[in-house]
Order: C-alpha cells, then sequence, then structure tokens
C-alpha cells in the first residue's frame, strides 16, 4: 500500500506540474520554475526571454516583443513568445546559463538555439518564421506576392519558372542561410507579368530608397548574399540598437559617420546632401548617421575625440584594420566635399588619424609623468631608462582602482634615475605601433633594447615592485599579452 501511495503522489505532483498556470501579458506567456517544462512541452516553437527589470535594453524590446506576439497570434502561428524575469526566477535563470541582458532562446520541440535576430516586433517575427518554415514562401498568385511584399518592409522574391532549376536551388540555399529577412519565389506568369520581371531574376523589395533591387550579377550563394546585405540597408543608416548588429556584421567595412544632431535639424539639412556619394560609393563604403543627441551615442564621440559642440562633423572608419580613423581636412558637410573625402579614403590618399591630446607645461611635475601621442616615442623608447606605462581610460572602474595604488608607486621610485613611471589616457591618445584594446594595461619597456613586458599579476604596491625590481621577470611580452587580451573594459563594435 506504501508504494502504491507513493506512486498516486508523485502522479498528482507530477499533474500539478503539467497543470501549472501560464499567464500572459500582452500576448507573452509569463514563465515560471513551476511552468516551464509545461510551456516547453506543450507547445512546439516557443521563443524565451530572460529579461531584468532593471535593465534598459529589456525595457526597449518589451513592446517590439509583445507586438511580434500579437503579429504571430493574428497570423495564428504555432509560435509562442514567452519571458522570464530572470531576477525572480534564479534558478532557471542559472540553469540556463544567461550571463546577460536579454537573453532570447528558442525552443524547438524541445531543443533550444540562441536567437540571433534583432529586436524590432518584424524582425523577430521574420527569423522565427525561417526556423519554422521553408526557405521561401510559394507566391502562385498576384495578389499572394503583393501581400507578402506589402506585409514586410523587406522582401527577397526569386523569379523562376522552373523551380527546380539550379538557380532556384541556389536562390533557397541563400533563403535558408539569411535570418534576417524573408523569403519568396514564384513561377506564375501573372506575377512576371505584373512585375514586369524575367525569369532568373533576383527582386529585393523594400519600403525606402529606390522601392526594390534588381540582382544581376553570377548567381552564386555569396554573390546573392553580398547583394543581400548592400541593398537591403537604407542608401544612409541611422545608427540605433536595431541597425548596430547589421551595420558591424555586414561586408561593408569602411563606414563614412555622421555626427549629428536631430534636434537641431541636421538630418533633414545633410542627408539629402551625402545621397550622390552615397551612391556611387554604394558596396563600397557604408553611409551612417549617428545622433549625437542620443546618450547611449556618448562613448562613440569619445572614441573619436569629439565633443558636442563639434557637431556637425564626419570621420571615416575602417573596421578591418583596428578600427582605423580618418578626418578630413575639410569638416564642411557639402556633396563635393564628402565625394571628395571618400574618393581620397577608396584611392588609399588619406593618412590615418591618430587622437593626441595637448601636452601639459606640468607633464612631469609629480612622480607619474604624464604621456599624450606627441611625447609618446621620445620618453618611452629612451633607451637609457627603463619607462612604466599604464595605459588606461577615465571611465574604466579598474583604471579608478588603480589610480592610488600607481601614485604611491611613483612616489616610491620618483628617486630612481633609471626609470620612469608614466601614465597615458589610451581614449584620448593613439599610436600607430601601438594597440591598446583592454584597461588598464601596463607595460614595461626596457632600456637599450625598448622590449616591451606586459604586468598581469595583482594590481598591488608589492606586486608591481615586484615586477620593476625584477626588470620585467614576472610579466609576459607585449606580442604575447595582446594575443591574450579578453577586452574586458573596452566597448566591443556593436556597443560603440
Amino acid at each position: 500500500m506504501r508504494s502504491i501511495g507513493g506512486f498516486c503522489l508523485a502522479a498528482l505532483c507530477l499533474a500539478a506540474t503539467s497543470l501549472a498556470k501560464v499567464e500572459t501579458d500582452e500576448g507573452v506567456l509569463v514563465v515560471t520554475k513551476d511552468n516551464f517544462e509545461s510551456v516547453i512541452q506543450d507547445n512546439e516553437y516557443v521563443l524565451l526571454e530572460f529579461y531584468a527589470p532593471w535593465c534598459g535594453h529589456c525595457r526597449a524590446l518589451a513592446p517590439e516583443y509583445a507586438k511580434a506576439a500579437k503579429k504571430l497570434e493574428a497570423m495564428d502561428s504555432p509560435i509562442k513568445l514567452a519571458k522570464v524575469d530572470a531576477t525572480v526566477e534564479t534558478q532557471l535563470t542559472e540553469k540556463h546559463l544567461v550571463r546577460g541582458y536579454p537573453t532570447l532562446k528558442f525552443y524547438r520541440k524541445g531543443a533550444h538555439i540562441d536567437y540571433t535576430g534583432g529586436r524590432q516586433a518584424d524582425d523577430i517575427v521574420n527569423w522565427l518564421i525561417k526556423k519554422t518554415g521553408p526557405p521561401a514562401k510559394n507566391l502562385p498568385t498576384v495578389d499572394e506576392a503583393k501581400a507578402f511584399i506589402d506585409e514586410h518592409k523587406v522582401a527577397i522574391v526569386g523569379f523562376f519558372k522552373d523551380v527546380e532549376s539550379d538557380a532556384a536551388k541556389v536562390f533557397l540555399e541563400v533563403g535558408s542561410t539569411v535570418d534576417d529577412y524573408v523569403f519568396g519565389i514564384t513561377s506564375a506568369d501573372e506575377v512576371f507579368k505584373e512585375y514586369e520581371i524575367e525569369d532568373g531574376k533576383i527582386v529585393l523589395f523594400k519600403k525606402f530608397d529606390e522601392g526594390k533591387a534588381v540582382f544581376d550579377g553570377e548567381l552564386t550563394a555569396t554573390a546573392v548574399q553580398n547583394f543581400i546585405s548592400v541593398y537591403s540597408l537604407p542608401l544612409v543608416v541611422e545608427f540605433n540598437q536595431d541597425t548596430a548588429q547589421k551595420i558591424f556584421s555586414g561586408d561593408i567595412k569602411s563606414h563614412l559617420l555622421l555626427f549629428l544632431s536631430k534636434e537641431a535639424g541636421h538630418i533633414e539639412k545633410y542627408v539629402e546632401v551625402i545621397q550622390e556619394p552615397a551612391k556611387k560609393y554604394r558596396g563600397e563604403v557604408l553611409f551612417v548617421t549617428i545622433d549625437c543627441d542620443e546618450t547611449d551615442h556618448e562613448r562613440i564621440l569619445e572614441f573619436f575625440g569629439l565633443k558636442k559642440e563639434d557637431i556637425p562633423t564626419m570621420r571615416l572608419i575602417k573596421l578591418e584594420q583596428d578600427m582605423a580613423k580618418y578626418k578630413p581636412d575639410n569638416l564642411e558637410i557639402t556633396t563635393e566635399n564628402v565625394m571628395g573625402f571618400v574618393t581620397d579614403f577608396i584611392e588609399g590618399k588619406l593618412k590615418q588619424h591618430l587622437l593626441t591630446q595637448e601636452l601639459p607645461e606640468d607633464w612631469d611635475k609629480n612622480p607619474v609623468k604624464v604621456l599624450v601621442g606627441t611625447n609618446f616615442h621620445e620618453i618611452v623608447f629612451n633607451k637609457e631608462k627603463d619607462v612604466l606605462v599604464e595605459f588606461y581610460a577615465p571611465w574604466c572602474g579598474h583604471c579608478q582602482q588603480l589610480a592610488p595604488i600607481y601614485e604611491q608607486l611613483g612616489e616610491k621610485y620618483k628617486d630612481d634615475d633609471k626609470l620612469i613611471i608614466a601614465k597615458m589616457d589610451a581614449t584620448a591618445n593613439e599610436l600607430a605601433d601601438i594597440k591598446v584594446s583592454s584597461f588598464p594595461k601596463i607595460v614595461l619597456y626596457k632600456k637599450e633594447t625598448n622590449e616591451g613586458v606586459e604586468y598581469n599579476g595583482e594590481r598591488t604596491l608589492e606586486g608591481l615592485s615586484k615586477f620593476i625590481d625584477s626588470n620585467g621577470a614576472y610579466g609576459q611580452s607585449a606580442e604575447e599579452a595582446q594575443e591574450e587580451d579578453e577586452d574586458d573594459d573596452v566597448p566591443r563594435k556593436d556597443e560603440l
């Protein structure tokens, strides 16, 4: 009897778990540790968001997430959107190894993958449809084709009389790998006639710029993907949370950045001005506007050494070369000036722009000497002295904690005439031959050889003193350290 009773109790517990109430908030399922299993098991497809109420990115996502849920419901889709408050359901959060917010995971028949789409409602819906359906939707009639194109900001349609042809297979291959946009395919004569498109063509329909773009290159998967990457974005892209991923992960690594103010009317004034150069260099240079009124963009200004009073202005950046920056001689934003600036860049006529501060008059007054771009090499590569340099960022918490210890270190060695203790703000001073990718970075440059040895020990007076006294024996070469940099404190590309 006892074993039967135990079995019945277990069955009741299991039933209670499976029947755990699932509440909804604006069409989004609210997940807890009690109903998690039933939500995942009872629904074939579930996109689950782990969020924190205090997270700004989560708050920005919330209305788009709800909009996507309602859109899927209107489509009578089996896909469900769900969310879990990670600050309350800590067991679920730890179990799923959530390290940041928001984190989204897509469950398909119980198995999950990471969500890699955008954060607008259409982006979410498009990504989910691509993950749960065929690579391209069949469009057998004009009405269905029109509805499909009208429904999406960007829609890519393949026009193939023979949907089993090699060309059509290439198109479908691309459709299965590109998650950000929806694909349609048609072999119907009436659709060909309606859009006046020839057999074998791929058309990218869009609700901006020229309205559509027709692919006319060699039909390979790579060529089609590049075509989509170039023409799916506006001729001039506004940088924001939703476009950042597409901007930085795209194939175009050279960007012209226009630093503007919406409040001052710069968007209306200057975007039209740059249309001509943007068209000429489409596919080579991406033209991007940055609204400097946004507080989230202050770090971008800092990265380029700009202040609010410098706006409007422009810079070029090449992501493939350690974020190399270029500054025009003439800062005026006119069609002619922008065209000349970009043309000189394409033709390799521009020198990289390196940030540097003015050298303070009292740079060597204190035990810790101040370095800037103009005096760095003269001081550091002095072959008669060892030079310890801290590369820091003013906003870096670790740098702020180190500051008083580093001052003590300078005081300790101030009378050593064969050693210089120095520091440099690496966010305001750049060097062509030394790249700093994390803060603080402490390097001992040895006299005679000027070999750089990086310190990676405890940031204490004792640890730093031991490093100096051992002539860098407790460090590693700058080259080795560069390979192991984890960029803990420096903003990544899509955070700039």
